[in-house]
């Protein structure tokens, strides 16, 4: 568990605040070349100020365009079945193939952007993640598409690690739960207007139309982050860092056992989330309901709810400690994934709702606990995190694939069910003291 003094200085980053701080924290590992030199007080961008609000924009761009890019494709998935003559796990694979090479990325652009800094990366990362979901848009044949989701999973690496460590060396610490409440608003934003808007688009036009439309609207989504994104204050950039840092940097977060059980939850949250959405849309296009792809796209407007408790769920962790919080997430995901159990369509309606209710919440709680529990090097911890995260969308998504060909829906239930049990479990396992907000400051 980081000591209260590693826990409130996000200037960790690179190199530690002070000697006693990094004494302090058993659980961290320094890297060689990092000296420990007492580094200059940051100076934090505090809420209510211009550069706060900037900031809170600039992110809620790339959070909006990075998951619209990335989950774009699950309502299609029926359609790419049906023009490309596929099963459902087979067309899954234009999701998988995405959020599995970001997994891979991520790691990278959390190692890149300690010697590259955060604002280019994270522009580069969009605006070319943005052009590989126009080529897609015109690919002629399966492969051809995939090779260009694969891609875009790739470049898109540089946005959520490297976001999640600019907020947490940017931001007060007082205000650094609601911040990133905001920026997963964003990515909620995104992944339901990306889904929403395919199959709008698609119902008028065709796919590919959609898939077009939203690379542009995602190119100009860069732009205006770019413009926006106040520069970093307290980022130190580190010349000619090896392999041996980056080496030690992971390995000191992978002996961290909070850190682990963070991971694991990461991990959990996606695996369910994603599950129950892909097959979701198999569900409703087909007997008994055949919904056509305007009306199941409807379906993702349940991250509504997403927008809203995301942004609550930073703020009560900050007050009330972030352990309560992540039960109450898993929780609120398993009585959704029961309720999807009925028939009815209001009731699937309103388990989708709270499916997507918890998860929100869970993920801006995780989330935002990384970075108090790494202590130094952040930008490694967020990749790892997120690696864990984007391997459970990958894996999970693909496996229910299976789950739904020989059990059909109830077998989605008590795969998504039970994880969401052992994500409960992982929740209480946590020390008492790693539960409070990282600074009461």
């Amino acid at each position: 568990m980081s000591s209260p003094a590693a826990a409130a200085s996000p200037a960790f980053l690179d190199r530690a605040a002070s000697a006693t701080a990094l004494r302090a924290a058993p659980d961290m590992v320094v890297p060689d070349g990092i000296g420990l030199d007492v580094a200059p007080a940051p100076a934090w961008i505090e809420r209510g100020t211009a550069d706060y609000r900037r900031a809170g924009l600039a992110l809620f761009l790339a959070g909006f365009a990075s998951f619209a890019l990335i989950y774009c494709v699950q309502p299609l998935l029926p359609d790419f079945a049906r023009s490309f003559a596929l099963s459902p796990a087979q067309s899954s694979l234009a999701l998988s193939l995405t959020t599995g090479l970001l997994a891979v990325s991520i790691v990278l652009a959390g190692a890149f952007s300690q010697v590259l800094g955060r604002r280019g990366l994270i522009f580069g990362s969009m605006a070319l993640a943005a052009a590989f979901n126009l080529a897609a848009a015109f690919a002629p044949s399966w492969p051809t598409l995939l090779l260009a989701r694969a891609l875009e999973g790739f470049v898109l690496g540089g946005v959520p690690a490297v976001a999640m460590a600019y907020l947490a060396e940017e931001i007060a610490p007082r205000h650094l739960g609601k911040a990133m409440g905001l920026y997963i608003g964003g990515t909620a934003f995104g992944a339901m207007m990306g889904r929403v808007g395919m199959g709008l688009t698609t119902e008028f036009a065709s796919w590919r139309v959609a898939l077009g439309v939203l690379g542009a609207l995602c190119v100009a989504s860069a732009i205006g982050f770019v413009l926006l994104l106040p520069p970093s204050r307290n980022f130190q950039p580190q010349r000619g860092l090896g392999l041996g840092f980056h080496l030690a940097a992971w390995g000191g977060h992978l002996r961290n056992r909070a850190l682990i059980r963070v991971y694991a939850i990461g991990f959990v949250l996606t695996s369910i989330f994603v599950t129950l959405f892909n097959y979701a849309t198999f569900r409703l296009s087909g007997v008994p309901y055949g919904l056509s792809p305007s009306a199941v796209s409807m379906l993702f407007l349940a991250f509504g709810f997403g927008i809203v408790s995301s942004s609550l769920a930073g703020s009560l962790a900050d007050r009330f400690g972030r352990r309560p919080l992540l039960v109450a997430g898993f929780l609120i995901m398993l009585a959704g994934v029961l309720l999807t159990l009925s028939a009815s369509l209001v009731a699937i309606a309103g388990g989708v709702a709270l499916v997507a209710t918890g998860f929100f919440i869970g993920h801006s709680v995780a989330s935002s606990s990384v970075g108090p529990l790494a202590g130094m090097s952040k930008g490694h911890a967020a990749s790892l995190y997120l690696l864990f995260y984007y391997i459970g969308s990958s894996l999970t998504g693909s496996m229910g694939g299976w789950f739904w060909e020989h059990g059909g829906w109830t077998s989605i239930v008590a795969l998504t069910g039970g994880l969401a049990l052992v994500g409960a479990l992982l929740s209480l396992a946590g020390r008492r003291g790693e539960a409070r907000p990282a600074t009461t400051r």
